[in-house]
């Protein structure tokens, strides 16, 4: 299942300032790591299709202004 973008990353942010905070406890921490690294690799393959669409896209354009 794939989480809104913007839950995401505030979720991963959270994960991410209880490490620095040292909020998470022995008991929690493999966890919250497994999940950070669920987020973090969902993000990566969502941030690369989003690239490769974007490419898709402009590729046609930049074609057409460079045979002009």
């Amino acid at each position: 299942m794939t989480t809104p973008w913007n839950k995401a990353t505030e979720e991963l942010d959270k994960i991410v300032k209880d490490f620095d905070n040292n909020d998470v406890s022995v008991d929690d921490l493999f966890e919250k790591l497994a999940r950070a690294t669920e987020l973090i690799e969902e993000l990566s393959q969502r941030l690369l299709e989003t690239k490769a669409k974007v490419a898709a896209l402009t590729l046609p354009t930049s074609a057409t202004a460079d045979e002009a």
